[in-house]
C-alpha cells in the first residue's frame, strides 16, 4: 500500500505519559520485581510487560496476576507494590527530548497547535510521579489533562480502545479560542511508547508517533509495521475494520523525541 502523503498540518498533539514523557517504565519493573522476589518468582519478562504497558490499572493487574500466580490476593499485591511506588516514583525524570519538545509546542507564539495529556495513570499515581515536575506538566492546561480514572471515561474502555484520545481531543475542542474551527482526528498526532497506545491512537483515526523502550523494541522485532498499523492483536472487541493498513503512512517509529521533525507534520515553531 502506498503511504498517504496529503495529511493536513497537525493542530493537536496528544501525549501519553509513562515511558513516553517520563522514565517510569524501568521504575515500574523494579517495583514489580521487588514483590516477585519476595515470593521466589522470576523477574517480569518483557513478553508480559509489553501487554501491561499503556493499559488501565485493573486490566494490567489482571494480566499480571494471571502470569505471576502469587500466593497472595490482588489487594495484598497492590498494597506491597504501592509501598515501593511511594519510594521510587518521586525520582522520575523527563526522557530525552521531552522538555525541549513540550517547551516548543506550548510556546505562546506558536499558532494553531494545542497539546493535551492522555495517560492511563490514575490521579494518585499521577501526582506521585509528577509532584516534583510542575515545570514540565504545567505545560498542559489543567482542563486538557485526561487521567485513567477520569469520570468522563467509561469503565473498561481504556487503551487499546480509542476513548481516552477522543476525550483528550474533546477537551481541546471545547476550549478553543473563539473563531477557531474544531480540530478533526486526522489533524491530531498521538505520542505513544506502548503497543496498546499505538492501537488506541490508530482507532481514534489519528496519526501516531511511536517511541518504544529499547527492550520492547527487542520483544516485538519484526512486527513493527503491523504495530504502526494498529494490527498487533491487542484490540480486544474492536472490529478489525477500524485498524489501519500496513505502510499506510499514518504512523512512524522514532527512537527518541530529540530533534523532533516538526516540519514533517506541518508544525511551525518559533525560532
Amino acid at each position: 500500500m502506498a503511504p498517504r502523503t496529503d495529511f493536513p498540518p497537525v493542530r493537536a498533539c496528544l501525549f501519553d505519559m509513562d515511558g513516553l514523557l517520563l522514565d517510569t517504565e524501568d521504575l515500574y519493573t523494579l517495583c514489580v520485581n521487588l514483590v516477585l522476589d519476595k515470593y521466589g518468582r522470576p523477574p517480569l519478562p518483557w513478553s508480559v510487560k509489553a501487554k501491561l504497558q499503556g493499559r488501565p490499572g485493573p486490566a494490567a493487574t489482571k494480566i499480571f496476576s494471571d502470569w505471576a500466580k502469587l500466593p497472595i490476593s490482588t489487594e495484598e499485591y497492590m498494597a506491597q507494590l504501592h509501598v515501593f511506588h511511594n519510594q521510587v516514583f518521586p525520582t522520575t525524570k523527563p526522557l530525552p527530548g521531552v522538555v525541549d519538545l513540550l517547551t516548543k509546542l506550548s510556546h505562546p507564539d506558536i499558532e494553531n497547535v494545542h497539546i493535551a495529556l492522555a495517560t492511563s495513570s490514575h490521579k494518585s499515581n499521577y501526582e506521585l510521579k509528577t509532584a516534583h515536575l510542575g515545570y514540565l506538566l504545567s505545560k498542559f492546561p489543567d482542563h486538557r489533562r485526561v487521567l485513567g480514572d477520569d469520570a468522563r471515561l467509561q469503565s473498561g474502555r481504556g487503551k487499546p480502545l480509542p476513548d481516552i484520545f477522543l476525550l483528550a481531543l474533546k477537551t481541546i475542542n471545547d476550549s478553543l479560542p473563539a473563531g477557531e474551527k474544531p480540530i478533526t482526528p486526522e489533524e491530531c498526532l498521538v505520542f505513544e511508547d506502548s503497543v496498546p497506545g499505538v492501537e488506541a491512537g490508530r482507532r481514534a483515526g489519528m496519526r501516531v508517533v511511536w517511541v518504544p523502550h529499547e527492550k520492547l523494541k527487542e520483544e516485538v522485532a519484526g512486527r513493527e509495521e503491523e504495530i504502526l498499523a494498529g494490527r498487533a492483536g491487542e484490540a480486544g472487541e474492536v472490529d478489525m475494520h477500524q485498524v489501519g493498513e500496513i505502510g499506510d503512512g499514518w504512523a512512524e517509529e522514532l527512537t527518541t523525541l530529540e530533534a523532533f521533525p516538526f516540519k514533517k507534520y506541518g508544525i511551525v515553531v518559533p525560532s
